[in-house]
């Protein structure tokens, strides 16, 4: 197996982890089971799932049909905890606080078809509460802080957007190791850069600078060269540099696909190397993220699927 040896961010994202991995996991509900309610829960987290992430949802298509169920269920208590940080709503605190009552509660009201199949994947896989507060209180760091100084403190902030999802998905997927535990953390991390690296031009629009100041400033570069746009020389060799590290960062993660069980490695290769995929998508388009939004056809995703199996194998 191959060991890792962490730098000081993942020594500090390991310590949350492993703090949250044993704390309190979701009680069962007490009430009875109204399979046709959580039927149709589960079928409006898969709708909610397709919308939003055509990637993840051809990913999960791979899960067994209970596993596939609770991941989706997983993807949109993720996707409406950011639509409200990030939606025009004024008091968007009081929303999120009025969702986290409902997200985490054990009971939800059975017109918040999301909460229910939510509360019912938590439950089923043991899910640990604090994972999913740590999810929470992780998106809605983009409603007090908009710029980051080093990559220790940009990777803070994917631990709580990104590896947290990727520590709940362990429960539902299974592992045959502990040691999954730290490459579900290195793989969040990744996925998240990638999506910063992608949504620059996005970001800044919504106020928000996530690439950190100091590597801009090492490459000459200010946050005047984010709102012109502008791709010369400078932005592309720190460009260059983002994408090394952003995919040594999937290559350091992949061992943890191995410790999963059999019937779930296939979508997490799959989801992780379809997004991957985006940085190949930013190079071949010469860097630019300002004038286009980068992304992978259906087709091509579609494409690598066998060659994904085949590395999985």
């Amino acid at each position: 197996m191959t060991t890792l040896y962490p730098q000081t961010w993942e020594r500090t994202l390991h310590s949350w982890a492993h703090e949250a991995w044993h704390s309190v996991v979701a009680p069962a509900p007490r009430r009875a089971v109204d399979y046709r309610l959580l039927d149709r829960a589960y079928a409006h987290c898969a709708a909610i799932t397709a919308e939003y992430s055509r990637s993840f949802s051809m990913a999960t298509q791979l899960l067994p049909r209970d596993k596939r169920r609770a991941i989706r269920a997983l993807y949109a208590f993720c996707r409406i905890t950011d639509n409200i940080v990030d939606g025009p709503n004024g008091n968007a605190e009081a929303v999120l606080g009025a969702w986290r009552h409902t997200a985490l509660a054990p009971e939800p009201p059975s017109y918040d078809l999301a909460a229910v199949a939510w509360a019912d994947a938590r439950a089923r896989y043991r899910i640990p509460m604090r994972l999913a507060e740590q999810l929470i209180d992780g998106v809605a760091r983009d409603l007090h802080q908009w710029r980051y100084t080093t990559f220790d403190d940009l990777a803070a902030y994917a631990y709580g957007a990104a590896s947290t999802v990727g520590l709940m998905s362990l429960r539902i997927i299974g592992f045959d190791d502990a040691a999954a535990i730290q490459y579900a953390i290195k793989l969040g991390v990744a996925l998240q850069v990638t999506n910063i690296l992608r949504d620059v031009a996005e970001d800044w629009r919504a106020g928000r600078v996530y690439l950190p100041a100091e590597e801009l400033a090492a490459f000459g570069l200010s946050e005047a060269d984010l709102a012109a746009g502008r791709v010369d020389s400078r932005w592309r060799a720190f460009m260059r540099f983002q994408i090394e590290r952003n995919r040594r960062l999937y290559d350091e993660a992949w061992p943890g696909i191995a410790l999963l069980k059999p019937d779930g490695r296939l979508a997490v290769a799959a989801a992780g190397e379809l997004y991957r995929a985006i940085l190949a998508d930013i190079e071949a388009h010469n860097y630019d993220v300002f004038s286009r939004r980068a992304h992978v056809s259906a087709a091509s995703k579609l494409m690598r699927l066998p060659g994904i199996w085949w590395r999985n194998r």
